[in-house]
């Protein structure tokens, strides 16, 4: 088999390129990667000629599957259109950076003494509002960091390094604006049952969390195949994207604890992120599991937010 590679452009990169008829996709990357040491296999998008897209989009080649699946008839020659993703970076590198800075960042505002190098006098004593807050704050990076190596699996190997500059960024400074503003020497706590109802709550939405992420592992081969399943069982029986739900109402107990400007602000920006990614997997599980050909029918339930939405 033959095969030319192009860019989007229209523009040719490789042209006929030989590779035994039972070549795999993954065998074509090696092959561009064999010429261009730079174009390691998790820089490369391959895809069909945008004609043969559909929906308006163009057909991505799956490493897994043989090249001439992808023939269209035409066993003896194919085109394909390449695509540089540029430095790619592992999610588990990226999603322990991104959580690493907060684990590290928030105990610094509560142990070192930052406010007296910034002029006001530090008190001797914690509030044990600051004190909770601190080990709910650990607790819940130290488990997402636990997630990340021994629980989650991705569709994806890996994500553009620029990922890490932006995610940390943003992890890192709400981090630092967050715990400043909770481990202040002024800082005013509310009333005792009201921190102990938002962490009680917020600890029992951290513990849901985990078990739905548990239930979504179950969902995903170890080698990242299978494509999408119907998630079900505990919270997915009524709501499509629980493991966002229940991220949103633990940084909600958190902050009915706490109540800083900066903690519900990275409230609703992270709700304003997990709304759109929610809306998006659920109209896809929506038309993928419509009942018929022997599909499972998706049945209804909240997407993101119960009562809400």
């Amino acid at each position: 088999m033959k095969v030319n590679v192009v860019s989007r452009n229209g523009e040719e990169i490789m042209k006929g390129l030989e590779l035994d008829s039972s070549a795999m996709v993954s065998d074509l990357q090696q092959a561009i990667y064999s010429r261009n040491k730079k174009l390691y296999p998790a820089r490369q998008r391959l895809t069909l000629p945008f004609k043969s897209g559909v929906d308006g989009k163009p057909v991505v080649l799956n490493p897994r599957k043989k090249l001439v699946d992808y023939a269209d008839g035409n066993e003896k020659l194919i085109t394909v259109v390449f695509k540089d993703l540029g430095p790619q970076v592992s999610y588990r590198t990226l999603f322990f950076l991104e959580y690493l800075g907060p684990l590290l960042i928030y105990p610094i505002f509560y142990f070192l003494p930052v406010y007296k190098v910034l002029g006001f006098q530090e008190t001797k004593e914690k509030l044990p509002v600051q004190t909770y807050a601190l080990y709910y704050w650990v607790f819940h990076y130290l488990k997402r960091i636990l997630e990340t190596f021994l629980v989650h699996r991705f569709s994806h190997a890996t994500s553009p390094i620029y990922n890490v500059y932006r995610n940390c960024t943003y992890y890192w400074t709400f981090a630092a604006c967050i715990a400043y503003n909770v481990n202040h020497p002024l800082y005013s706590s509310v009333s005792e049952m009201q921190w102990k109802i938002g962490f009680t709550f917020g600890l029992i939405c951290q513990f849901a969390n985990l078990y739905c992420h548990l239930i979504l592992k179950t969902l995903r081969s170890p080698d990242g195949a299978g494509g999408y399943q119907m998630p079900k069982g505990f919270l997915f029986n009524f709501v499509t994207c629980a493991n966002y739900a229940t991220e949103i109402y633990q940084w909600l107990g958190f902050n009915i604890a706490t109540q800083t400007f900066a903690g519900y602000l990275f409230v609703a920006v992270g709700t304003y992120f997990m709304y759109h990614w929610a809306v998006g997997k659920h109209q896809r599980l929506v038309k993928l599991f419509d009942g018929k050909d022997g599909r499972p029918k998706f049945t209804r339930r909240w997407v993101l937010l119960p009562p809400f939405y």
